[in-house]
């Protein structure tokens, strides 16, 4: 009887506190700690890589400049019914607002950012600026006195424009970077195949991304399979090699490559000093060029993902196969292939996705029909000024590599790597 009320009775520790008080609160600690512990990273992580994508998100459907230059006429604007012209009342408004956008120079960002609409847009604005205030006559039509001072004014497009971007946020810059525009229903179509150009650089982007990826597969496979059959010695002086590259800048590596590749380059002169060739090919400044810097710059990023899931590889299983008859060949398919697949496909989907952002290499290398969506993201950031397109291309470069990934995880994700 007294055993049985012994083990019925809670447990306590020497100071008479429960004990599964106290381990409740050492788990709760260990918790806080190891919190503490990921809270740097975690903080880090979120204001330099997800702070950053969610504002060029925003970016590139932001939309400030008319409803904060042009208050007044974008609060007016908003009742008018897309039919014929705006109301006097709306005339009177851009009066105010173009007095106020003159007196506070805010006149070039109001007409840029509507000029991306209507070319001409930008003379217009600054025109009627020029002629503010008006001084109306009792009676006189606000209306009248705008397209007296510019036909354009009795256009009902142009106002079009004005009340689409009347509103903080627009899809705009994204259906000029898939090659849309909006309709006056606010539905998107497909732009006239003159005007079309984000469609072929997007599509050459993954065209050319493939075969970089397609060739350094190709190339790094061999190379993997090699170093990880080789002796431990050998095999890591030789993976030495393999890592030098990353030892060098980019920049040095490609202006080594422009240096071989020319018409009066090392290697054009060995292949005429052999007799090979009559005349220099053309190696450089084109895709060739392009295809072969990439190629040998990315290359260790299939190498070593490769390398690390061979090297887990027990020899075993491929003896054992030989010895039950089987062809070194189809022993290495159907045994030693196929433990691969995850490696390889890892530094392939690597070297893709680095392929799609890749700037300097077809900067430097390619001619204009080798630059890639990269570079119009720096045109527009650099030269043009224009933040929203340069977001609009970097969000759906983002996209693309999300899916890429989605794709990746679903074909060769954890859940696909056992061999049964």
């Amino acid at each position: 009887m007294s055993e049985t009320m012994t083990m019925n009775a809670p447990l306590t520790a020497a100071d008479g506190e429960s004990l599964k008080v106290k381990l409740a609160r050492e788990r709760r600690n260990k918790q806080l700690k190891a919190i503490a512990l990921v809270a740097p990273l975690a903080l880090f992580l979120l204001l330099t890589f997800l702070v950053p994508i969610a504002m060029l998100l925003k970016r590139s459907v932001d939309n400030p400049e008319v409803i904060t230059y042009l208050p007044q006429t974008s609060a007016a604007i908003a009742g008018w019914d897309r039919r014929g012209l705006p109301s006097e009342t709306v005339f009177a408004a851009m009066a105010r607002d173009l007095t106020v956008a003159k007196e506070q120079k805010t006149v070039p960002e109001i007409s840029k950012r509507l000029n991306m609409d209507i070319s001409g847009f930008r003379s217009l604005i600054q025109r009627s600026a020029r002629k503010m205030p008006l001084e109306l006559a009792p009676g006189e039509s606000v209306r009248d006195h705008f397209i007296a001072i510019d036909e354009r004014w009795g256009d009902p497009d142009h106002w079009h424009v004005i009340a689409k971007n009347a509103k903080s946020w627009t899809p705009y810059y994204l259906y000029s970077a898939m090659d849309l525009r909006e309709t006056k229903a606010g539905t998107p179509e497909l732009a006239p195949e003159e005007e079309r150009a984000f469609l072929s650089i997007f599509g050459r982007t993954l065209w050319m991304s493939m075969w970089i990826t397609l060739f350094s597969v190709l190339l790094g496979y061999p190379v993997a399979y090699w170093l990880a059959n080789l002796p431990a010695r050998k095999s890591n002086l030789l993976m030495i090699l393999v890592l030098l590259p990353f030892w060098t800048s980019v920049l040095v590596r490609v202006a080594s490559w422009i240096v071989l590749l020319q018409q009066e380059g090392l290697i054009n002169s060995a292949l005429m000093g052999l007799g090979i060739i009559g005349e220099p090919l053309q190696l450089a400044f084109n895709r060739t060029g392009v295809y072969i810097a990439m190629v040998h710059i990315l290359l260790p990023f299939v190498i070593l993902p490769a390398y690390s899931v061979m090297k887990s590889i027990p020899p075993t299983y491929m003896r054992a196969a030989i010895s039950l008859g089987d062809h070194p060949f189809a022993a290495f398919w159907k045994i030693y292939f196929p433990q691969t697949v995850a490696g390889v496909a890892a530094g392939a989907l690597l070297v893709f996705i680095m392929c799609m952002g890749y700037y300097i290499t077809p900067a430097l290398l390619g001619g204009p029909q080798e630059q890639m969506v990269s570079y119009y993201v720096a045109f527009y950031t650099n030269v043009t000024i224009n933040w929203g397109m340069a977001a609009a291309l970097g969000s759906l470069l983002l996209v693309a590599t999300m899916t890429l990934y989605a794709v990746y995880s679903k074909l060769v994700g954890a859940n696909k790597l056992s061999l049964g």
